[in-house]
C-alpha cells in the first residue's frame, strides 16, 4: 500500500531545498543552526490565533499576531513559528509537516518559511 503526498507538500519540499541550497551558495554558515521563521496568515483572527497555539505546542516559539494590510487594501492577519534548526532538508521537511498540518486544520494559509544569513567565521 502506499502513501500518497499531498501534491502541496512535495512543492513545498522543493521550496525547502531550493532555499537551503540558495542560502549555502551565498556562503551562509550552515555549520551553524539557523533561526527559521515559518509564516502562517489569514484573514480570520480566532482561526489564526487556534494555528498558533498548536504551532506552540508543537514546540515552536509563537510571535504575536500582527496586521497588515495587503496590496488591494484587505487586510491580514499573520504569526510566525520560530525554531533553531540546522539546515538540514529532513528537519526542515519535518517542521513542514507539522506546521502545513496545523494550517490545514484551522483552514490559515501556511507561507513557507525564512531565515538570516549568517556569516562564515
Amino acid at each position: 500500500m502506499s502513501t500518497k503526498i499531498n501534491p502541496e507538500l512535495v512543492e513545498w519540499y522543493e521550496f525547502n531545498q531550493e532555499t537551503i541550497d540558495a542560502l549555502k551558495e551565498d556562503g551562509s554558515d550552515v555549520s551553524q543552526a539557523h533561526i527559521i521563521e515559518y509564516h502562517f496568515a489569514s484573514t480570520d483572527f480566532e482561526a489564526l490565533e487556534k494555528a498558533a497555539v498548536d504551532a506552540f505546542k508543537a514546540g515552536f516559539e509563537v510571535g504575536d499576531a500582527e496586521e497588515l494590510e495587503l496590496d488591494d487594501g484587505g487586510e491580514v492577519w499573520c504569526f510566525d513559528a520560530v525554531v533553531e534548526r540546522m539546515l538540514e532538508p529532513l528537519l526542515i521537511n519535518q517542521d513542514t509537516d507539522k506546521l502545513f498540518a496545523v494550517a490545514e486544520k484551522h483552514k490559515v494559509h501556511y507561507d513557507g518559511w525564512g531565515t538570516y544569513f549568517i556569516e562564515q567565521e
